[in-house]
């Protein structure tokens, strides 16, 4: 069960009151391990609603109100970030889901599990409302979304919904994971029934066991990699099991391979291992690159934008490729998430983490240590004398005050300098956002907050001030709920990087570099982003501007933080990146990438 938020006790239904479809619905949640359902209200699930408060009670899953439906799903997205657990999400009819789209399509991007109910005012004509059950009705919802969700339902009767429910779990959960969506028919819902119906066992519906490649693929991939005079190994969408990461490490150490890591997803390796050739990034470096183009054999275990990778690093034609990876079995012709097709002299059409290990023990190659809940480790120096801030010089003074403290990073911003800070535990650093939009941040910091509660990490966050924008009344729902985190604004006030668009373009095109700000800049007047979430009861700190101010800030954030307030601080910074700056600003020792 999962840990009550809400502190209030309500009473349970008795069976004088009946029992009604959406009490099966709700009991059959309950069964199948859904700890929260997210959610903004909405009259088409209203028996579910009631069936939650009155029928339930106290019992799971516990109800997390949001003000927007796109912050519920980001909330659920960040929880199965750090959990690989999928929380649900209710959305309400055709207008809600609307508003869920661009969450559900991070979310698809990212891979991560999310058991979405919508619902729909009565398929039945002649049941409708006038004007809004109408308006609130649409003849097949997941029409919207069906590019980017596994698998979708509209049952019409009881029996067939529950069913719909073990299946919809089943396959989100089975790797490779993806949001899915059960639409409930609100007449459905509120038919009254004689008796609650015999309820699915979960238990006899088991999950499908990780496919594994076959025997003598793993041992040509052995071979292979045995014989390889400069393996690298590409880990990109793997578990977050200390377990596994230990096994990657024991196998890298015991190949001498070349390690590279994405900070398009979350933490798989440790970035200060010798082993570790280039800072994590949206795109390759130069020490990336270099070393990609003199690998012999490399071993990709679900890597995002394989093919993409290998030609920004100019790998060789008469590279062996080994890619392990099931995302194939979602690619489709609406969205080009997929990427360009990589090249592979083997692919294992399996879950990187099983595949892991069947080559480890094929090669002879021990577990490996697990992390302990270690700190993670800043690589960036403040300097003595106090300097106004920018992405290089936040990074140094977040350092300066969480070394010691076991955080886990949940949001980077786009313009992050990689080589800022290490990681070495998989919960250090949890990702992006999957699909490269805009406004998912505060949702997923809530959401990981949630998930983290109680396990003595800190969930630290930096925001872009657009992101935070977008998504800001999502704040509240984790004021309302207690979640302690702290989350610093970077902010740059504009929408900078299509500042470096323009200039681009203007450049390209011999016109004023000058003029490109316009329309980009957030400013004239300024946004008081600190007293937006103090509004919404949150700690609420800024603006600031210096080094000095932002470490005493980011001291007061943890106090409050762990004290159990939700913290935001909001930090005014210097657009760009000035990677001289932060080569200066490298900790002797640190464990420097690309050495």
């Amino acid at each position: 069960m999962s840990t009550p938020i809400d502190g209030i006790d309500t009473p349970v239904a008795s069976q004088d009151n009946g029992i009604w479809g959406s009490d099966a619905i709700a009991s059959m949640l309950r069964l199948l391990d859904i700890p929260y359902l997210a959610l903004n209200p909405g009259s088409s699930f209203r028996g579910l609603h009631d069936s939650l408060v009155n029928h339930l009670g106290n019992q799971d899953p516990q109800m997390l109100l949001c003000l927007h439906e796109e912050h519920a799903v980001a909330l659920a997205h960040g929880y199965a970030k750090v959990t690989e657990r999928p929380m649900g999400v209710v959305l309400h009819s055709n207008v809600g889901l609307m508003h869920g789209t661009m969450a559900i399509y991070n979310a698809w991007c990212d891979r991560v599990p999310m058991l979405i109910l919508g619902a729909t005012g009565p398929v039945d004509a002649a049941e409708r409302r006038p004007w809004i059950d109408w308006l609130h009705t649409a003849k097949d919802q997941a029409a919207m979304i069906r590019p980017y969700i596994k698998w979708d339902d509209q049952p019409v009767s009881v029996p067939a919904a529950l069913e719909a429910l073990v299946r919809a779990n089943n396959i989100t959960r089975a790797a490779p994971a993806a949001p899915t969506y059960v639409c409930l028919d609100v007449s459905m819902q509120e038919r009254r029934l004689e008796q609650m119906p015999e309820l699915p066992d979960p238990k006899r519906f088991a999950l499908p066991s990780p496919g594994i490649p076959a025997a003598q693929d793993i041992k040509a991939a052995a071979t292979l990699l045995r014989n390889a005079e400069r393996p690298m190994l590409l880990i990109g969408r793997v578990s977050r099991s200390t377990r596994d990461w230990a096994r990657r490490v024991a196998l890298a150490e015991a190949l001498n391979a070349s390690v590279l890591t994405d900070i398009k997803v979350g933490a798989a390796f440790p970035t200060d291992h010798r082993l570790h050739c280039a800072k994590p990034g949206h795109f390759l470096d130069e020490a990336g690159a270099k070393r990609i183009a003199d690998a012999d054999v490399i071993l990709a275990l679900d890597w995002v934008d394989l093919a993409g990778t290998l030609k920004q690093g100019g790998c060789s034609a008469a590279t062996k490729i080994i890619n392990v990876q099931l995302d194939h079995q979602l690619h489709n012709g609406w969205s080009m998430d997929h990427q360009a097709l990589p090249p592979a002299d083997l692919h294992f059409s399996s879950d990187p983490n099983a595949a892991l290990h069947l080559l480890a023990d094929e090669l002879g190659v021990g577990p490996g240590s697990e992390p302990a809940d270690l700190t993670a480790l800043p690589a960036f120096d403040l300097p003595g004398e106090s300097r106004e801030l920018d992405i290089v010089s936040l990074a140094a003074a977040m350092g300066t005050v969480l070394r010691d403290e076991v955080v886990s990073l949940v949001r980077l911003p786009l313009g992050w300098a990689g080589e800022s800070w290490h990681f070495r535990h998989p919960l250090d650093y949890l990702g992006t956002d999957g699909g490269a939009g805009i406004g998912s941040g505060p949702g997923m910091v809530a959401g990981a907050a949630l998930a983290l509660s109680g396990s003595g990490r800190l969930p630290v966050a930096v925001l872009g001030d657009g992101d935070t924008m977008m998504g800001v009344s999502a704040f509240w729902t984790a004021a309302h709920y207690k979640l302690p985190f702290l989350a610093i604004v970077a902010n740059n006030r504009s929408f900078y990087n299509d500042e470096i668009h323009q200039e681009r373009v203007a450049r390209t095109r011999d016109r004023p570099v000058e003029n490109k700000w316009i329309g980009q800049r957030i400013g004239d007047p300024d946004i008081d982003i600190a007293a937006i979430a103090s509004a919404q009861g949150l700690v609420g700190i800024g603006p600031i501007s210096t080094t000095a101010e932002l470490v005493d800030a980011i001291k007061k954030g943890v106090e409050a933080a762990r004290g159990g307030a939700s913290v935001l601080i909001d930090a005014r910074v210097k657009p760009g990146y000035n990677p001289a700056m932060a080569a200066g600003m490298t900790r002797e020792g640190s464990g420097k990438v690309g050495s």
